[in-house]
């Protein structure tokens, strides 16, 4: 699975992370929603669906397109998109903790922790296992 930077819907998604780190979350949702609109397979719509998933503004939205972008990870045929399943799993997880499931949210938390050995050894994959291990930790208590 590579990023291509040629890629109009990576681009997109690119952009779009720029104009959050400028502190403009309207317009950063209004290009991932049109890095959405344009995917035409499933490496740009997994990838559009987890942008347009942190920019929902109720939890059960938020919820919908990280599994909608999970699924289309799922469809990839590359094993290196494994490395993503522990956050995504992590994000569904804690989407349905949000929503007071804390049954399908430890079920996630322990589905994002079967994939932590895909994780690159380094800052992001430790705040992702601290993340799992922080979560269930919440909903097994």
């Amino acid at each position: 699975m590579e990023f291509n930077p040629n890629n109009n819907v990576v681009k997109l998604c690119a952009q779009g992370m720029e104009m959050e780190g400028k502190g403009k979350p309207g317009e950063a949702g209004s290009l991932f929603l049109q890095a959405w609109n344009e995917a035409s397979n499933d490496f740009e719509k997994f990838t559009a669906a987890h942008y347009v998933a942190r920019h929902q503004k109720s939890a059960a939205d938020k919820l919908k397109w990280d599994e909608t972008a999970l699924q289309f990870a799922l469809k990839i045929n590359d094993d290196t998109v494994k490395a993503t399943f522990p956050s995504l799993y992590l994000n569904i997880a804690k989407g349905y903790e949000d929503l007071n499931d804390f049954e399908n949210a430890k079920k996630n938390f322990e589905l994002a922790h079967s994939f932590t050995s895909f994780l690159p050894d380094n800052g992001y994959g430790d705040m992702i296992k601290g993340g799992i291990i922080n979560g269930m930790k919440r909903v097994t208590k």
